[in-house]
């Protein structure tokens, strides 16, 4: 009996982990655990709702206003038995965190690690119903009425609604979640290899985890979008984009895409600090030649001539090669610049 009981006591790095996730859990009933960004051209600035355990938050008003004219239902806390048995989950999950903690027992660490995945299972449902309702239960006397069209805002990442561009991402508080999830994942691993029963699991396990890691940072790694001329408008100088040579994108860390007809708006743009620089993840530039893809600015070649006559004037031409601007080179006067250059 004393054996088994020490075989199956939890290590001190998983009970000091698992302390400090329970801990790290009661600021989700402070902080959003959501949040959804709109973004169009009438809302410089942008839209936000901010979803918490027990309300909702940001530009409510506004949003429901323009609910309101294409027969969305308006958004009230009420509404929400989530937001009354919400926090209460929460709570439960603090509890049980440093419960294990304090008990130090592996079966109820795979007990609590089974309710987790599943409370997270449940809550990504729910959230996905609700989203789909939101967006498909529709006034039918609504002023605004585009047959065919709804408005189920993404689950997670990116999708466009009319004129708006729609994100979806996690907030501090379901950071925290994730994170907390990560680490107790982590632990049920570590405790699986310390027990000793699945040798071969440990083989495999060391085959899976980067591939984990490299499946989970692709999900969150947000791609440059191919622009569509004709369609899409300048984030800079609001104008349609219309010359697919010019173009370039700004995606922010939060991954959020701004386009650009031009590199004079793009470098505009920089230059207005609407973004911070520690808050820009990638910048791109159209390949002049080609089937002009979106290139890392930072690898790209660049030429600056002002025969290019690009539509605002800013006359900057990126190659994914060298030989290519070579090329063109040879029909316009010009100079080579590389990415910090034209930046300054």
């Amino acid at each position: 009996m004393k054996c088994f009981m020490k075989t199956n006591k939890l290590k001190t790095v998983s009970r000091i982990i698992l302390f400090i996730c329970g801990i790290s859990l009661i600021a989700v009933l402070y902080v959003p655990m959501w949040n959804i960004d709109l973004n169009a051209p009438q809302y410089p600035e942008g839209l936000s709702l901010s979803i918490y355990a027990n309300k909702l938050g940001g530009n409510v008003d506004i949003i429901n206003g323009l609910n309101h004219y294409i027969g969305m239902k308006t958004l009230h806390d009420k509404d929400f038995i989530e937001f009354k048995v919400l926090p209460y989950c929460i709570i439960f999950f603090v509890a049980a965190f440093l419960l294990t903690a304090l008990i130090a027992n592996r079966k109820l660490l795979y007990t609590l690690f089974a309710l987790f995945v599943c409370f997270g299972i449940v809550a990504m449902i729910d959230f996905w119903r609700w989203e789909y309702n939101y967006g498909h239960d529709l006034n039918p006397e609504a002023a605004i009425k585009v047959p065919g069209m709804t408005y189920q805002p993404p689950l997670i990442g990116y999708k466009q609604l009319l004129n708006f561009s729609a994100y979806s991402l996690p907030d501090i508080g379901g950071w925290i979640f994730i994170g907390a999830g990560a680490l107790l994942l982590g632990i049920v691993f570590l405790e699986i290899k310390n027990y000793k029963k699945l040798k071969q699991f440990n083989a495999n396990l060391k085959l899976m985890i980067p591939l984990f890691f490299i499946v989970g940072l692709s999900s969150c790694t947000v791609k440059p979008e191919a622009i569509n001329i004709g369609k899409d408008d300048c984030c800079f100088c609001k104008m349609t984009i219309s010359d697919n040579r010019f173009g370039g994108e700004i995606i922010s860390k939060k991954g959020k895409i701004f386009k650009f007809d031009d590199g004079h708006c793009l470098l505009s743009f920089l230059q207005s600090k609407t973004l911070e620089p520690n808050e820009i993840a990638d910048v791109y530039l159209v390949d002049f030649s080609g089937d002009h893809q979106l290139l890392k600015a930072d690898n790209a070649f660049i030429f600056k001539s002002d025969l290019l006559r690009s539509p605002m004037d800013g006359n900057i031409a990126a190659f994914a090669n060298e030989d290519s601007m070579k090329k063109l080179m040879q029909q316009y006067s010009g100079n080579k610049l590389s990415w910090n250059q034209l930046k300054q």
